[in-house]
């Protein structure tokens, strides 16, 4: 038995094969005799395409959550960084160990 090369199908062969297949006027072995391919190939195009249906009709919009901010902590952070900073230069510049400010 020789082996018949991979095939790439293109999406639009996918949806006509998918939809026939939706309609149900002929049968998986119907179907896949006359396209051309397997039935388990014709019943994963099917449920992409009803698994992915809703997205047709999606009007672009994403409803994306942004995370909330607390600015308040923030800039305690950064007030409480800053302290850091300005403790530790204050201690190498004592300690003769930092030449200069940056």
């Amino acid at each position: 038995m020789t082996k018949r090369p991979r095939r790439n199908h293109s999406p639009a062969f996918k949806a006509k094969v998918a939809l026939a297949a939706i309609k149900g006027e002929k049968t998986m072995v119907e179907l896949a005799q006359q396209f051309d391919v397997h039935p388990n190939q014709i019943k994963q195009w099917k449920d992409q395409l009803q698994a992915s249906a809703a997205d047709v009709f999606d009007d672009g919009r994403k409803e994306t959550t942004e995370p909330v901010v607390d600015v308040k902590n923030l800039h305690a952070k950064i007030g409480e960084l800053t302290l850091e900073n300005d403790f530790l230069a204050g201690a190498l510049g004592r300690a003769g160990l930092l030449s200069g400010k940056r």
